[in-house]
């Protein structure tokens, strides 16, 4: 492989007008056929062959007008009066029905004569008539009165002291995401009108969902701050700029091809969100590895062509099995067969494929067109890691050498200790619930929760299937028995028949638990219900399916908790053949993945103490998205063997040049501690930009995805990784002969391009002043080169 990318390098940098041309060609045929074929992105969460999903399909075939539960464009409004007054005092009352004049006469509401204008109404009129029809009911089929009051109360949309009401509808829309950002500001704005009015008004509900992809603020940050970190690694303003210049582009095909993958398939509003973070990262980080290497190989020939090649036949040979680790953790969310996961990962692995070939072909090409300038607008000087200096690497590695065993259970205890709330791990969707305090969603749920008890937002479906009941009066008979049943569970406010169709061969119960959608109660009630079905099944000869957005939830954030440890499982033994391979070892690898395990499990842990249980106060506490965990593990197992790779390569190379294990491990911190650093600051800073978006789900990956770069490289590669390499001596590079003769031969650390020739004096660089070579260096003893 090095040999192949020395050639690639070379031809790169002496040919940079095609190469350039053709990057720049490809950007601009993309993005021109990405934006005329885009569709709306949406979020999606759900799973085929979930019991909820199963359920669902039974719903549709005995109820075929019911819709999708994530398609459906609903909208609550929740309106409360001032403290010590009702809705229907005359005053609010006058308030309210203008609320509803101006909510009624916005665009893509529902018509006068459709089925969702009698929800338009005062919450007021709505509960009183709700009443009205619950005790004829009740009166025509047996039900006491005291049960028809609990059923009404139960779905009244005005709470018992009738100060809060609800106004629900749903929006003239086919789908979700054909709701106009228009149409949502225009509701806020009779919202605005209503508060003036002395009226509290907060909306929610899917219809209410923004869709536009969010970014922008963050990414310039990050940016800003990586800019700052490769100004101090090469001292250059030109050298700083090159890694920018190809992120940004690698990033910019990355999130177009996202947006015209909208097309073929169903992609969340998260996905370009999570390409672009990955994106920026590794875009930033390849680069810089292949330039340092670059800069380096500038210090042994005049020819730059000649440096190009040599920085991309050992430099771009980790770029390509770092990215290839990243690729397949990524891929490998395929395996858990969840369709939103997959595209997700699917799509950020695109990114960073786009990101490898650009770090490959265009940073050769743009140095080949730099030329003498690719170190220009010096900014400070830069002293070198060539021959033996004794650079903040090799102090570093020195002082872990000191103690290695002392050093490697400290970083162990560290992470373990960091890992243990991982045992309090609680998943979830999102939710209006779950939302930031400051947002309207955020004060309408908890508007709710105080009007009408938590159980409100997290109701179940319970879908009836009597077609197996010929005789009409048993059916109505088996539909009451089960009605029964629900209500008998713990933690159940209500159960009642809220539907049937006109055969009445299918019914629906809505049942309202006591507690909210996120409660452990809740989930126990979901448990119990299934978990009792059969005998239910058996006495009336029904068949039963629980269903709903929180059951579709609860079963999603199941499967992807069942998820993590096989797809952990596969990720780890994919890449763990791969880093064989690059290391040609048994132990190098076997200690990468667990050193991987403790800096997830730290990550976690740490994640759930600031965004589940707030410690610290910075953000409310929350359950956990349900696929965060598996998706940070996914991204932080790439990144982390991307570390591995870059130091453990330079190693390996000194090692198989002459070097003893215990000096190459120093000279692979000569060479790759500054380089390692820089890049692991970049990549913190990048994902912690993210923190300042206003989506929870996007700041709890920002801060994982920080934390995770933190430990890794700090704790795990910079500190665990060297002292057992010391504690391990050669045996750290031992590989079984047959073994040895299986694998292929890829030669990341170069070693058939051979050593490169006698370094330059630093008088050569002062007589040639377009050189991009680095400055005078200060030498510990006399330098050398090995054979």
């Amino acid at each position: 492989m090095a040999t192949y990318l020395y050639r690639l390098g070379r031809t790169a940098y002496r040919r940079w007008p095609y190469f350039i041309a053709a990057w720049l060609v490809a950007l601009v045929a993309i993005g021109g056929v990405a934006t005329s074929i885009s569709k709306p992105m949406i979020d999606k969460f759900s799973i085929p062959g979930i019991p909820s999903e199963q359920a669902a399909q039974l719903q549709q075939e005995l109820f075929p007008q019911t819709g999708d539960a994530f398609d459906q464009a609903t909208a609550t409004v929740v309106v409360a009066a001032p403290e010590g007054q009702k809705l229907a005092d005359p005053a609010n009352v006058a308030k309210v029905e203008a609320l509803l004049a101006d909510l009624k006469a916005l665009p893509q509401m529902p018509a006068q004569d459709s089925p969702g204008a009698a929800q338009l109404v005062s919450p007021v009129d709505s509960a009183a008539g709700q009443r009205e029809q619950m005790l004829e009911a009740a009166t025509e089929g047996g039900t006491s009165v005291a049960q028809a009051e609990a059923n009404a109360a139960a779905i009244s949309p005005l709470s018992a002291d009738g100060r809060i009401g609800t106004i629900t509808w749903t929006f003239d829309v086919k789908t979700v995401t054909d709701v106009a950002p228009e149409t949502q500001d225009a509701v806020l704005g009779a919202l605005d009108t209503a508060r003036e009015q002395g009226l509290t008004a907060e909306v929610n509900g899917a219809g209410m969902q923004s869709f536009a992809p969010p970014g922008g603020t963050s990414e310039l940050i990050g940016l800003a701050i990586a800019a700052l970190v490769l100004v101090l690694t090469f001292g250059s303003l030109v050298a700083a700029g090159l890694p920018l210049v190809t992120a940004v582009v690698g990033v910019g095909i990355g999130a177009l091809l996202v947006v015209g993958g909208t097309a073929f398939w169903e992609l969340g509003t998260m996905t370009p969100t999570l390409a672009t973070m990955l994106g920026l990262a590794v875009g930033i980080d390849y680069a810089l590895f292949i330039l340092s290497r670059y800069r380096s190989e500038l210090r042994h020939t005049d020819d730059r062509a000649e440096a190009a090649g040599r920085a991309l036949g050992t430099a771009g040979s980790a770029v390509v099995f770092a990215g290839l680790t990243v690729i397949i953790a990524l891929s490998a969310l395929a395996l858990v067969r969840i369709p939103f996961l997959t595209t997700m990962g699917l799509a950020a692995a695109a990114t960073v494929l786009v990101s490898v070939l650009i770090a490959l072909t265009l940073t050769p090409a743009i140095l080949g067109m730099l030329k003498g300038k690719a170190f220009a607008g010096r900014v400070r000087k830069v002293r070198s890691d060539e021959g033996e200096i004794v650079n903040n690497g090799v102090r570093w590695a020195a002082l872990v050498g000191r103690a290695p065993a002392l050093v490697a259970v400290l970083a162990v205890v560290v992470l373990g200790s960091l890992a243990i709330p991982m045992k309090d791990l609680h998943l979830a969707l999102p939710s209006d619930s779950t939302s930031p305090v400051e947002t309207t969603q955020r004060k309408a749920a908890d508007l709710m929760t105080d009007a009408f008890g938590a159980g409100r937002q997290g109701p179940l479906v319970l879908v009836v299937d009597g077609r197996q009941i010929s005789d009409p009066a048993e059916r109505s008979a088996a539909y009451g028995e089960v009605v029964d049943w629900a209500a008998g569970q713990s933690d159940v406010a209500n159960a009642q028949i809220i539907g049937m169709n006109e055969e009445s061969t299918g019914a629906q119960i809505l049942i309202t638990p006591q507690s909210g959608p996120d409660d452990e109660a809740t989930l126990t009630l979901l448990e119990d219900l299934r978990g009792t079905s059969a005998d239910i099944e058996a006495r009336t000869g029904t068949t039963v399916g629980v269903t709903g957005l929180t059951a579709i939830q609860t079963d999603v954030s199941e499967k992807l908790q069942s998820a993590l440890l096989p797809y952990l499982a596969v990720v780890v033994g994919l890449a763990f053949i791969l880093l064989m391979i690059v290391f040609r070892s048994i132990l190098v690898p076997l200690t990468a993945t667990l050193g991987f395990l403790l800096s997830v499990l730290a990550t976690l842990g740490t994640t759930i103490l600031v965004f589940q249980e707030g410690v610290g106060g910075f953000f409310d506490g929350a359950p956990l998205m349900s696929f965060m965990p598996i998706l940070v593990i996914g991204i932080v197992f790439g990144l982390a063997m991307d570390y591995q790779v870059f130091l453990v390569t330079r190693m390996r190379e000194a090692f198989v040049h002459g070097e003893s294990a215990r000096d190459a491990v120093v000279d692979g911190f000569r060479h790759g501690a500054r380089v390692v650093a820089a890049a692991a600051a970049i990549m913190i800073s990048v994902f912690a930009a993210f923190m300042l978006q206003d989506e929870p789900l996007i700041q709890s990956i920002g801060f994982a995805l920080a934390a995770a770069v933190f430990f890794d490289a700090v704790i795990v590669r910079m500190t665990l990784i060297p002292a057992l390499m010391y504690l391990m001596g050669d045996k750290a590079w031992w590989l079984p002969r047959w073994l040895d003769r299986i694998l292929p031969d890829v030669d990341v650390e170069g070693q058939k391009l051979g050593r490169p020739g006698q370094t330059p004096s630093s008088e050569t660089f002062a007589d040639a002043p377009d050189s991009d070579a680095p400055e005078e260096h200060e030498l510990v003893g006399a330098g050398r080169h090995r054979a």
